[in-house]
Parts: C-alpha cells; structure tokens; sequence
C-alpha cells in the first residue's frame, strides 16, 4: 500500500496567518504565524475535521459517521432528513473542491473564475441546460420524497461550507485560488452533466449527414456498419450538403480543456511546475461489464452480482462510497459526491450495477427558418417564433460581461444559425424532460426490497441510457435496458430531419427488452448490442465492434457451475483479447531470417493474448498494432511480418529503452493522477493490466461484487482514493491496491463496520 501523507497535527490545522504592512519601512512582515513554505504543509493545514464532534446546523438528532480503514463514511442517523444532510455534508468534507467545480461547470459559471477561455463552455452549458419548470413532477420522478431528499442534502453542503469557512479547513484548492465556495440550493444536485450523453447522438447525426452528401446513404450506411443492420433512408427534400464543419461545432465546449485558475501571491510563487484544470477525465477507455449469476450457478447457492462500470481515470474519482443508514433506509455502494443515495451498490435485499447501453435520445432538427423574420421557423404551414431568452456571463479579466441571446424552437436549444441559407440547427433530447438528472432515479432502488420492484422502479429511470441487472436475497436475478427513449413512428433517427412537423417523437416507448430469471441461470452485459432476435424497431445503431467483451463474459458464464466471488474478481481482470489471438496466427509457422528478432517471434507465438502487467509479449504486441493499424488476421495478406515486427520492436525501445529485460506492458499501460491545480499533489502513476478490448480494459475506477451468502463479504475497489485532499489518508491510499487487482471489504453490519472502524465523527445539532 502506498504510505499516506502524513497529517498534520490538529493545532498546525488550526493555525491563523496575517501580514501588517510597515509605514515606515514599506515592506511587508510577519505579524503572527507564518505562511507555510511549501505545498504540503498548506494542505496539511487545511484539513476535514473526521474525528471527535462537530455542531451542525439543520439537525434534529445526533448523527454518527463511522470511516472504515479504506475511508468509507458508514452514516447512521435517526431519521432520514438527519441521513441525506449528514451525507452532503461528509461528501463535501472529501470532495469539495470537486464538487464546486461541478457546480461552476454545470451552471455555465468557468468564465467568472478561467476567464475567456471557458467562454465557449460557459455558452453552451447555459443552452443545453435544463429550464425547468422546478415542479412535483421534476422531484417526485426521483423519489416520492425527492424534494425532501435534495433539500436535505444541499443543506448538509451548506452545513460544511458554513464550518469550513469559519474552522479554516475549507480545501487547499481555495486557499491557492482565492475562490470561495457558492452555497447550493435544492436545485443545483438536478444539474444535467451526466445526461449531456445524447449530444454525442447529435454530432453523431450531423457526421452522418456529412458523409451522406459524399457518398450518398448506401456507402455511408456501409461504413458505419450499424449494428443492428438497417438500411439507411434520408429524409425527402434535405440538402446535407449545406452541413460544414462549423454546425457540429454548436454542438461542442461543453466540459473541454479548461486551462487551471490563477494562484494567489504567495503560492503563485512557489510553483516550479504546473499542470491542467482536470475537470474531467484524464484517461477513458470504454469497457462497462456487468452480471448477475443466479444460486443454481453459485457455489454457496446464493445470488451474486458483479459491476465495474468504466468511467474516465482521475483525480479525484468520479465516484465516492457511501454507506447509508436510517430507519427506512440501508444502502451501501458507489455515488457521484454531488448526489444523495446510492447509484451503485445493495440495500440487503437487493444488490444492483449498470453498464451503459446507448439508446439513442436526441435528434437534430433543421428549421426552415423565415426570410422575413429571423426568428420565426416554419411549423407545419404557418410560422413559429423562437423563444428568446438573455443571460450574463461574468468574465474575469474582462471590462464587460458576455451577453447571450439563446434560441429555442419548439424542438429545444438551438445550436447553429446557418443565416445564409435560412437554416436554423436546435436539438430535442431526453435531457431536456422532467427527471432526467443523471443516476438520482437510483433513490428509488436504494430501498426496492426484490427484483419485481427493482424492474418496476426502473420505470422512473430516464438518464443515462443503462443496461440496469439486479440479484436479490430471494435468489431472482433481473436485466432491464432503462431510458427514456423517443418513440418515432416510420423513422429512425440517424439523420438529421426538418423540423417543419413530419418527424415528431410521438411518445415514449415502454417496450425496452428485460430478463427475469432466465434459464440460463445468469444475466449480463458489457455495452453490446442487446436488442433480442426480431425486436423492432431498433432502440440505437451501434457502430462499432465485433463486442468481444461480451462474447468473453458470456464464454466464462457459460462454463460450468460452483461460481465464487473470487471467479468474479478473475473475470474481472479478465486481460485476454481476442483479436490480439487472431493477429499472433501472423507470427506463427515460420522462422525470422534476422536471428535477433526470432526471439520475440517465439515470444509472440506462444503467448496466449492475455495483457499481463509484468509480461513483455503484450507491450511488443501493443507497439505492433499501432503498425498493423488495427487490422485483423483476415485483412494481414499483404503484411510482411518480419518488417513489422523489427519496427514494433524499435518503437518500444525509444518508449522504454534499450534494455530488453525491462520491456513490459505496465510501463506502457499506466493510469495517471495528475492534480487538478499543481503537480506537487500529483498521485504516482499506476501500471495497470488488460486494455481496450479486453473485459478489464481501462477505465474501471470502482468495481464491487456483491455476495448474498454473507453481505459483510461483499467487496469493492476505488481510485485513487475517497478524499480529494491531498494531506488526507485517504488521498491515493488506494491506488496501489487498485492496480494490483485487490479488493477491500464493503462493510455492511454494523458489527463489520466496528472491527474496520477507523475514525469516529459526531454530528450534533447546533447553530
């Protein structure tokens, strides 16, 4: 394990700092405690308080939070108002800084901190975002206590805001920037970042188009090579011809490079190096699994469920555990820090995990727009005006502020104004309905108590598009595709349409595909095609695959009987690919005329395609597909493998050196935690086994498997680590552990919870 920095003493938190300026001599000097020389003593200063007791306004009784060894909060209160404020306010102990961040970014708000440069964020983030109306409809569709829950929770940001400002522990992040934290309302958790998804369906839509004027349906539909196969029809009487590049761009800047805020004097000058602003991730490689095996297969006779749900690699995680416990409500697992419950993870009853399944959930209308009027477009035989709505961006460094006029058709945001050619781009998407905020429909699974409630909660789940499966302590096991997915009658939604009323969403389909105990005896999914034989009409158009992840999750499940958590965790860490096997058949039958490379060749031919951390095969193999350029066995006639092979060899050399006997996938596979503000908080790298491709891939931040034979035998993994505060022990804490495949226990009893006990907080009611 990788050893925590070491904390400050809780005085030198505590410690005040001021400055006088001398009349007489002009220069500044100390006045009372110094300012810390160096990065990690400013952090070590700025601490969470997460032991002994804090008075917390808004509580009604007392709130216990237990951290467990690997730093996860197990929260125990009275009540459930008590619940969802204590976990906004220990979410916002560890993740803050992250937090604030999402906020700024979801409210279209970098400008007023990044300047110009987050203009174009600022732009769109403003546009896109849901308008409301706040009402029932909007809360009551995550919760019948929704509100109550998000009212709850946002006071419980509120709380910690108000006692780290006043106790001097807010993160170090704000200390350097000079930035102070925006007090949260009701609404901002309903910020719609995590559903901004469908917006990839637009672009996509507008690429299309694009080749579709090149070469006409056929051909593009060719090489898109959907998956399901459809022919491919566009709409009478379009031009696709008149999409550029710049309407795409309408569509872009959300959540894009952001150069990092200015430091403050004194700390801008300590820097010798600098990094990025890392909002978002800074490695993603898509790979979601996810399954469910039913007692008939198990070993114990006991459902188990695994889920390791890929998201981008980063610093800090995109998830945070948490551990829930009221009278009313008991949920363990994985959530965002800006959202109350639990997205992932079990309740006792039931256990749950997602993979996204990518149903298509926005279409890119062309208004034909006025050529007397700007903002009016055609609906049917009459013309419609936009709605036209002003607001203001603050831009630091700027004498004024940024005015935005921003148009909506009835179809939602318009994006592209194509004046010359009287054409208007908006897009309508899911995002834009009631209850759509990303994950929060997950209230509701958190006290489902089987999987028919499981499957009749996921009615309400509308964003992202996910391939929900549950196992529960009566021994079912369930899979459902959940979305809110448009329901278009005679067409298809690939292409941009006019908007002028012939291609309208009718409703809202309610025959996505499920299992319920099926024979089998497992269910499972890892972002395949998984519309069923004959299902019509399709709910997306996958382009790409083959879907080996699936094929390979499907090949272990399939394979016998007596399954344990443990042969979860090996599938898991699943490192064969299968198209790397067919690629070797080119390595194979032959010997090298140069002596010197016939070793790697051997080595080639008798490796078995499993991307080992430690192995050399894989990283040579890694280098000799980049000059393979991807192609598979079938397509390699004209290779000549020996060539190849000698340039593999020489592009690993200039990437490890010239010693082979250090040459290994690890150094080539490394995951990176830089720190979002300044790299002397930067986590060390991390080798990691698998690859894009295979069932371990990439991005696998947090993975848990659930076992209803003995809950308290549950495990899961999370990096880098919980907290985001560099100081913390629980900052990178678990990033060695990660990388090497190991697991803690997801702690559910509270007898389990005690013998892992590792600090012990109070929450008090107070002012």
């Amino acid at each position: 394990m990788r050893a925590p920095i070491n904390l400050a003493p809780a005085s030198q938190q505590a410690l005040a700092r001021c400055t006088v300026l001398s009349a007489v001599i002009l220069f500044w000097t100390v006045a009372c405690d110094p300012v810390p020389s160096d990065f990690q003593s400013l952090a070590n200063e700025h601490l969470p308080k997460i032991e002994g007791t804090i008075a917390v306004p808004g509580l009604k009784a007392e709130v216990e939070v237990i951290r467990d060894s690997w730093g996860v909060p197990h929260i125990y209160a009275g009540n459930l108002d008590d619940l969802f404020l204590a976990q906004g306010f220990v979410q916002a102990q560890d993740r803050l800084w992250q937090m604030d961040m999402y906020r700024r970014a979801g409210e279209g708000r970098l400008a007023e901190v990044f300047g110009s440069d987050a203009l174009e964020h600022d732009r769109f983030a403003r546009l896109i975002k849901y308008r409301g109306p706040w009402t029932d409809e909007e809360f009551n569709s995550y919760h019948p206590e929704g509100r109550r829950i998000l009212e709850a929770f946002s006071s419980g940001v509120n709380a910690y805001i108000q006692h780290a400002t006043e106790a001097g522990e807010l993160p170090v992040e704000f200390k350097l920037t000079g930035l102070q934290p925006d007090p949260w309302s009701v609404e901002t958790p309903l910020l719609r970042i995590a559903t901004a998804m469908p917006t990839g369906d637009a672009r996509r839509e507008l690429s299309l188009a694009r080749r579709v004027a090149e070469v006409g349906t056929e051909q593009a539909n060719r090489e898109a090579r959907p998956s399901p196969y459809r022919d491919l029809t566009a709409p009478a009487g379009v031009d696709y011809s008149i999409i550029g590049d710049e309407v795409a761009s309408g569509l872009s800047g959300f959540r894009g490079t952001i150069v990092r805020p200015d430091l403050v004097s004194p700390y801008d000058t300590w820097l010798d190096a600098q990094v990025s602003m890392n909002l978002g991730a800074q490695e993603t490689s898509p790979g979601s699994n996810n399954w469910a095996i039913s007692g008939s297969l198990t070993a114990s006779g006991q459902v188990i469920v695994a889920n390791d749900p890929h998201r981008g690699v980063s610093n800090p995680s995109l998830r945070y555990m948490v551990h829930l416990d009221a009278p009313g409500w008991t949920a363990i697992g994985s959530t965002e820090p800006v959202l109350p419950g639990v997205a992932i993870g079990h309740n006792g009853r039931i256990a749950w995990g997602l993979t996204i399944v990518g149903t298509d959930q926005s279409d890119v209308y062309i208004e034909e727009v006025n050529p007397d009027n700007p903002n009016e477009v055609r609906s049917g035989d009459t013309w419609e005006p936009f709605r036209i709505e002003y607001d203001t961006i603050q831009v630091r460094g700027a004498d004024e502020p940024e005015i935005l006029e921003l148009k909506f058709s009835r179809h939602g945001p318009v994006f592209f104004e194509d004046t010359e050619n009287l054409k208007a781009y908006s897009i309508r998407s899911t995002m834009h309905e009631p209850g759509s905020t990303g994950y929060l429909p997950a209230l509701r699974l958190n006290v489902a108590s089987n999987c028919a409630e499981f499957l009749d909660e996921l009615d309400y789940w509308f964003a992202p598009t996910e391939n929900m499966i549950c196992g529960d302590a009566d021994g079912n096991i369930a899979w459902q595709a959940s979305a809110l997915s448009p329901k278009r009658d005679g067409w298809h939604g690939r292409l941009p349409v006019p908007g002028t009323g012939e291609y309208e969403w009718s409703d809202f389909r309610d025959d996505l595909p499920r299992e319920f105990n099926p024979e089998r005896g497992w269910v499972a999914t890892a972002n395949h095609d998984i519309h069923p034989p004959g299902y019509d009409p399709p709910l997306f158009f996958k382009t790409q695959g083959p879907f080996a992840r699936f094929a390979r999750v499907t090949e272990v499940l399939s394979s016998g009987r007596d399954f344990t958590v443990q042969d979860s965790k090996d599938l898991q860490h699943d490192a064969f690919l299968a198209s790397a096997a067919q690629t070797l058949e080119l390595f194979r039958g032959w010997t090298a005329e140069d002596p010197a490379l016939e070793q790697y060749r051997r080595e080639l031919a008798d490796w078995d395609a499993v991307f080992r951390r430690d192995d050399r095969a894989p990283a040579i193999f890694g280098h000799l597909r980049r000059v393979l350029g991807g192609r598979q066995q079938g397509a390699l006639s004209d290779v000549n493998p020996e060539e190849a092979l000698a340039t593999a060899l020489r592009m690993l050399s200039e990437e490890q050196g010239d010693d082979p006997s250090q040459w290994r996938w690890g150094r080539t596979h490394r995951s990176q935690f830089p720190h979002s503000l300044v790299s002397a908080y930067d986590l060390p790298a991390a080798e990691r086994l698998g690859g894009a491709g295979t069932v371990a891939a990439t991005g696998a931040t947090f993975r848990e498997i659930i076992d209803f034979s003995n809950l308290d035998a549950s495990v899961a993994t999370i990096a880098p680590g919980q907290s985001e505060r560099p100081g913390s022990a629980f900052y990178g804490n678990l990033t060695e552990s990660w990388a090497n495949q190991e697991y803690f226990p997801l702690s559910f009893s509270r007898e389990a919870v005690e013998t892992n006990a590792a600090y012990r907080l109070l929450l008090r009611p107070g002012n």
